[in-house]
């Protein structure tokens, strides 16, 4: 919907990180994020953690995460950085991975039907 004559255009901020803004909030994603509130050691790991404290920290983070308003904003954060390390979004960096691994497969096997469609249309 276009302003009225008398009412100033909204001019939207551009956050000065790198982080994308949220369309229905004022400031960034990371302002309403709920692990802001909780210690930053349960989303990364400390040095030579042993594998079961590790796994019991991740889904104590996880956890945080499912309650979180902005998981979704987090996640595509983590994941267009990427985030090399830590709990973002509900996934660990591993999880990070095979998600962005499975996002180039299917960038890949679209790009090949989209060409092999063109292909067919050249040919008929």
């Amino acid at each position: 919907m276009l302003p009225l004559p008398h009412q100033p255009l909204q001019v939207a901020a551009v956050p000065t990180q790198r982080s994308p803004a949220r369309e229905d909030q004022a400031g960034p994603w990371h302002s309403e994020a709920v692990c802001r509130r909780d210690e930053a050691g349960l989303f990364f790991a400390p040095s030579k953690e042993p594998t079961a404290a590790r796994l019991a920290r991740e889904e104590a983070a996880k956890r945080v995460c499912a309650r979180c308003p902005v998981l979704v904003d987090c996640r595509e954060h983590a994941l267009l950085q990427p985030e090399p390390y830590g709990v973002w979004g509900g996934l660990t960096a591993a999880e990070r991975r095979v998600v962005l691994a499975r996002r180039r497969r299917r960038e890949v096997e679209l790009r090949n039907a989209a060409s092999a469609t063109g292909r067919i249309a050249a040919a008929g």
